[in-house]
């Protein structure tokens, strides 16, 4: 269950701070505006944005078994193609990972509470460093190096699904630690 909560957590996270545009807005907020209300106010609307995004996510998992896992792993694939092709994306990547996810493994709280959470460590991050993150991680590292790390992570995410649907095991944890080996 851990497992499902921190790999939600680490694939939200990565999809969601590339290119977001949230750090900067949430750093001129907290320059202007108390820290704690603009926290208070952006957890609100990332529980009911990774609301919606883990309902359909769960509804997907419905479906046949076989279809949800080709349907995730194409998710995965494409979310990693779109950040590879196209740094300037359509469409909100962080709540279309949550969705893929919450269909793939099942768990829609768990997953809802990964996602919330790396919203809201974005959130923090932003409101109490504000655009400093942005410059020192653009200081520091090339958008194609912050692209590939967000690329590398959706594909083995895309990968496990393979291995997942190929194998009939489906519990993430052992596949994690079985890939460790």
């Amino acid at each position: 269950m851990f497992a499902i909560l921190l790999a939600t957590y680490g694939a939200v996270f990565v999809a969601e701070i590339v290119g977001d545009k949230l750090l900067y807005t949430t750093g001129v907020l907290a320059t202007r505006y108390k820290t704690l209300p603009i926290l208070f106010g952006m957890v609100l609307a990332f529980m009911a944005k990774m609301g919606v995004a883990v309902l359909v996510g769960k509804a997907i998992s419905t479906l046949p078994p076989l279809l949800v896992a080709a349907v995730t792993t194409v998710n995965f694939f494409a979310i990693a193609y779109a950040l590879w092709r196209k740094p300037d994306k359509k469409g909100d990547v962080g709540q279309i990972t949550a969705a893929t996810m919450a269909a793939r493994f099942g768990a829609p709280l768990l997953v809802w509470a990964g996602a919330v959470s790396a919203m809201a460590t974005k959130g923090a991050l932003a409101a109490s460093i504000g655009a400093g993150v942005r410059k020192w991680i653009q200081d520091h590292f090339a958008p194609r190096t912050i692209r590939y790390a967000a690329v590398g992570l959706l594909l083995l995410l895309g990968m496990l699904s393979v291995v997942e649907t190929l194998t009939g095991t489906h519990e993430v944890a052992s596949l994690v630690v079985q890939f460790g080996r």
